[in-house]
């Protein structure tokens, strides 16, 4: 997670504060931090609420960290944000099958 250190640091927050918000160890933290692990899909959805940012700054997919910036007024539910984390792990190659298939889809809902 790119930029939960940063944001922790912010806040004057040592790893073991910000562990026992979240009743997460502080070596947990500190791999979150250093890419050594990664978060749930529910614990990443915390911290961004408790930050008050996105999930996307948290993982360094944007540099802000100002989701009310985005002028954006899509709304996303727990499921679409854990599809949206599955498929950002993904090789490029999946994702443009993928790609392929939802455009297919999608196509296929507006034939008479």
């Amino acid at each position: 997670m790119k930029n939960l250190k940063k944001l922790r640091i912010e806040r004057n927050l040592s790893q073991q504060a910000l562990g026992d918000h979240f009743c997460i160890s502080q070596q947990s933290i500190h791999k979150y931090e250093n890419g050594y692990a990664e978060p749930d899909i529910e614990t990443l959805i915390e911290f961004a609420d408790f930050f008050h940012t996105s999930v996307d700054y948290l993982i360094g997919h944007t540099d802000n960290p100002n989701p009310e910036n985005l002028n954006l007024e899509i709304t996303f539910s727990h499921s679409d944000l854990h599809h949206l984390y599955m498929y950002q792990k993904l090789p490029p190659k999946i994702k443009q099958e993928i790609d392929a298939l939802i455009k297919a889809f999608l196509e296929s809902l507006h034939e008479p």
